[in-house]
């Protein structure tokens, strides 16, 4: 009998489109979550305004492929610029053949499939031809960031300067792939994720027009798992409807819609938050393996895990949760309740470590055993007394770092000027002792009098990036009693403090201050380097002997003069 139900379940959809078809907009006006890119699009039009190409990006679902439909049918219009308007109900024939992907002078190309030059070259040549017979001939292409860099290439001159009958229409996902060369002959509309409220009110209308009798709970579920995207909740509701239609229970439940999508109740993960906060590891492994024996699906669980300690971060330092459609008040209640045994300090630490796990599942073979020892990491570090961990954080800290604070007896370095200084997170703040590090253990120990000798020890020591940044993008203000003050430029490597900090104690056996400052400093040594260089020039094209020697032989240049070490 069941599988009689499913077959008909089936034919049924065979027979009928499915949701997210059949409720995709057909006007400007249909697209939810959009309405700024849409009045900007269609006053545009109005105006007459037209950009040569359009590029509209964002989240999977979200409505780029309809919008690029609802553009073309919009220019195209038979009945746009009569009196009167082309409804859904009687549309004209121009916007009734774009409806069903068979205008001749619309024309679409998946970039994910045709991503080659030939293919491109194909649509430039096509382009040279007017439209047959509709006001703009136009080329929609869908993720166009998967285009090869020589299409992208061969693209770029039609883009800027098209026939005044062509129109381009881009779409996709990831529009940080696509070269600026290409964005910058684009007019450029972001498609925002679906607010969870309008997605909700809209699933819910589908439900009531299709019949399907869901619970609101279950539905904010389905909100939920979709994550803003319009396709992916019609999706998920158009399946819970079908598993419904071939169940036993009058109502589609939150149950339900977990069993779907493999996902747990979010009360049982914050019971299981709360056992992690008490160190129960027991009870909480017994609640895991419950979660896991119903089938839960690892992602789902440890993104609801993210959730779960945004909520109680929120709780923290903003207060009480305020309402919110995706959490039900007995949830609020468990967050409330159990946020006294929790920090922000464990927060962090929390959120980094589940996101840790997110990435090993990528490289795991068994994901129930992962989830167990994420579990058993939680409640170690929320067992561990808070002063132990300072302590063996204390006591693990490398003396690396310079202070990297401006000379206390500086007043200038103090005010404006110390307030751009460059800072590195990799630095550790200590405290400085002049006496020699006695665990460091070097075969040479050097004596540094100048900011010269620190440059002349990097080539001897072959540290290139630090001989780089040394006589390129740094200049010294002042040197004396291991104490350096420099100023230094935007390209400067951010982890140049850490680098020479660590070296020169290394070479010195010493601990040097370093203070970065905006105040003006000597030239570079590159800079002196090419000055001395165009002195030197100067003075031998001045030389009598340079003169003869030029006189005899018109054609020769002098490019370069070198210094004999041998002489």
């Amino acid at each position: 009998l069941k599988i009689i139900q499913v077959v008909a379940c089936l034919f049924k959809m065979i027979k009928s489109k499915i949701l997210a078809l059949k409720y995709r907009p057909q006007e400007f006006k249909d697209l939810i979550g959009q309405e700024v890119m849409t009045q900007t699009i269609t006053n545009a039009i109005k105006q007459n305004k037209i950009p040569n190409a359009y590029l509209l990006t964002g989240i999977r679902g979200v409505g780029k492929t309809t919008t690029a439909r609802l553009i073309a049918k919009k220019l195209n219009c038979l009945k746009d610029s009569s009196k009167s308007n082309c409804k859904i109900e009687n549309p004209c024939s121009s916007c009734e053949e774009i409806n069903n992907s068979n205008h001749i002078d619309v024309l679409e190309m998946d970039a994910a499939s045709k991503t080659g030059i030939d293919d491109v070259r194909e649509l430039i040549e096509s382009s040279k031809y007017s439209p047959t017979n509709a006001k703009y001939k136009i080329f929609i292409i869908d993720e166009v960031h998967m285009l090869s860099k020589q299409a992208f290439n061969g693209l770029l001159k039609t883009l800027e300067e098209p026939p005044p009958s062509l129109k381009f229409i881009l779409a996709t996902t990831e529009a940080r792939k696509i070269p600026v060369t290409i964005l910058s002959r684009c007019q450029r509309f972001d498609l925002k994720r679906i607010d969870k409220e309008k997605l909700f009110l809209h699933l819910k209308n589908i439900a009531k027009n299709e019949g399907g009798n869901i619970t609101d709970a279950a539905l904010k579920i389905i909100v939920s798992a979709s994550e803003g995207s319009m396709r992916d909740g019609i999706s998920l509701l158009d399946k819970a409807l079908i598993s419904h239609s071939i169940s036993e229970t009058k109502q589609i439940n939150e149950d339900l819609v977990r069993d779907m999508l493999g996902l747990v109740e979010k009360t049982k993960i914050i019971h299981l938050f709360k056992e992690i906060l008490l160190g129960d590891e027991k009870k909480s492994l017994s609640i895991l393996r419950e979660m896991i024996e119903n089938g839960i699906d690892v992602a789902y669980f440890l993104n609801d895990f993210l959730e779960v300690i945004y909520l109680f971060s929120n709780n923290l330092m903003l207060g009480e949760i305020e309402k919110d459609i995706m959490i039900s008040e007995a949830e609020k209640e468990l967050v409330n309740q159990y946020s006294k045994n929790l920090d922000m300090n464990e927060i962090g630490i929390f959120w980094q470590l589940t996101l840790k796990t997110i990435k090993d599942l990528k490289i795991l073979n068994n994901e129930n055993l992962a989830l167990q020892m994420f579990i058993k990491q939680l409640i170690y570090i929320k067992n561990l007394d808070k002063k132990d961990l300072i302590n063996e954080i204390k006591d693990q800290e490398i003396n690396i770092s310079s202070s990297f604070r401006p000379d206390a007896n500086n007043n200038d370095i103090k005010s404006t000027s110390t307030k751009k200084q460059l800072k590195s997170t990799n630095q550790v703040k200590t405290e400085l002792v002049d006496v020699p590090h006695e665990n460091e253990k070097n075969i040479e120990n050097y004596e540094i009098k100048s900011f010269e000798e620190i440059i002349r020890l990097a080539k001897k020591e072959k540290e290139m990036d630090l001989i780089y940044d040394l006589e390129r993008n740094v200049s010294l203000v002042s040197f004396k009693d291991r104490k350096i003050e420099i100023s230094f430029n935007e390209k400067l490597n951010k982890n140049f403090i850490k680098n020479l900090t660590e070296k020169l104690l290394k070479w010195t056996n010493y601990r040097w201050i370093i203070s970065l400052t905006k105040k003006d400093g000597e030239k570079t040594s590159y800079e002196k380097k090419i000055a001395d260089d165009d002195l030197l020039m100067t003075n031998t094209l001045k030389n009598d002997s340079t003169k003869n020697f030029l006189s005899e032989f018109p054609d020769a240049q002098i490019s370069e003069i070198k210094e004999d070490k041998n002489d």
